[in-house]
């Protein structure tokens, strides 16, 4: 198992993740879209879900220091189009969690969600030697829900009152993972998906 973890590029048919670096940080502003950030707790942001790029340059610039964030881009032209993090990284439990993704609208509901999943999965599983991935989502949040369930991850629970957003309510966490074990039936279903 090598050291946890550094930073990589990933490579698929339709998405590249790579390493996210602090020139792509106005690309990366450029995808936010009024409510693409909604369930997300991020200092500074408005009403609509939007921020300004002051915010969200001190934002990651915190972020980047504590997760390994990707730059999710389209493989054809190499544009970014969201980001994903591996987070909550704990070497001795060969445990990690993915997260922090959002895809900008016009990529929502296509290959490059579950294919950037299937990479990061592949990666914590085979490379890393993961025996568990965490991902969590906001309670109100059915979409991200209903995504994560399709990848095959297992409900586990709800973290109660886990999160204070930036208006002041609560954001309850539901719990999902997937173990090594698992891993085998949710690739083979991965790779049916975005083949």
């Amino acid at each position: 198992m090598q050291t946890w973890i550094q930073p990589v590029t990933l490579t698929g048919d339709h998405v590249l993740l790579r390493p996210l670096e602090d020139e792509d940080l106005f690309a990366l502003h450029q995808t936010i879209t009024p409510g693409l950030l909604k369930w997300f707790a991020i200092p500074g942001l408005n009403a609509e879900g939007m921020i300004s790029f002051k915010d969200f340059h001190a934002v990651y610039q915190q972020q980047m220091k504590q997760r390994v964030i990707f730059a999710t881009c389209r493989k054809d032209t190499g544009e970014i189009v969201g980001n994903t993090s591996y987070l909550t990284i704990e070497p001795a439990h060969r445990g990690l969690e993915i997260g922090g993704t959002w895809i900008r609208k016009e990529e929502q509901s296509t290959r490059i969600n579950p294919e950037a999943k299937y990479l990061m999965l592949k990666h914590a599983f085979e490379t890393l030697g993961a025996i568990r991935v965490s991902l969590k989502t906001h309670h109100l949040n059915t979409q991200s829900q209903r995504a994560i369930e399709k990848l095959g991850a297992q409900k586990e629970g709800v973290l109660r009152n886990h999160i204070i957003m930036p208006d002041g309510s609560y954001r309850h966490s539901v719990m999902y993972s997937i173990l090594d074990t698992e891993w085998p039936e949710v690739k083979r279903r991965l790779e049916k998906r975005i083949d």
